[in-house]
C-alpha cells in the first residue's frame, strides 16, 4: 500500500456538497501520529458520447497551522466575488451552447464590422 493511502486511511468526520456535475468532499483525517488535517476533494463527472462516464478528482490537503490564514483568505475571496457580482448565479454560462455577447467595435470609418466572415467555435469545459 502506498504511503499516501496510509495517510488517508482513517476518516474522522465528513461532509459532502453536491453541486451539479461537481461533488465536493470535506474530510477530517488522522495522521499516523494521530493529529488531524482536512482534505477537500472535488470530483467532476464527465460523460462520453457512448454514454459511459468517468470522474476527475482534485484534492487539497489543509493542515492545522494553515487553518486561520486559509479561512481569512477564503472569506476575503468570497466577499469580493459577492460584493462585485452579487449572489445571482448565471448558470447558462456553464452550458455548452452559451455564447457571450461582446460589444460591437466600429471600424476606422465608424461602421460596424462585417462579422459574417467569422467562424463560431464551441469549446467544452476543460
Amino acid at each position: 500500500m502506498r504511503e499516501n493511502d496510509m495517510l488517508e486511511k482513517e476518516e474522522i468526520f465528513s461532509k459532502v456538497l453536491r453541486a451539479g456535475r461537481r461533488t465536493y468532499f470535506f474530510d477530517v483525517r488522522a495522521t499516523k501520529a494521530d493529529d488531524y488535517y482536512i482534505t477537500i476533494t472535488e470530483s467532476k463527472k464527465f460523460t462520453e458520447e457512448d454514454g459511459s462516464f468517468h470522474f476527475k478528482k482534485h484534492k487539497i490537503y489543509l493542515y492545522k497551522e494553515d487553518f486561520t490564514a486559509f479561512a481569512e483568505i477564503l472569506e476575503d475571496m468570497t466577499s469580493y466575488v459577492l460584493n462585485h457580482k452579487g449572489e445571482e448565479v448565471i448558470s447558462e454560462r456553464h452550458q455548452k451552447d452559451f455564447k457571450k455577447e461582446y460589444p460591437a467595435e466600429k471600424t476606422e470609418d465608424g461602421e460596424l464590422p462585417n462579422t459574417s466572415s467569422f467562424t463560431d467555435i464551441d469549446f467544452d469545459d476543460i
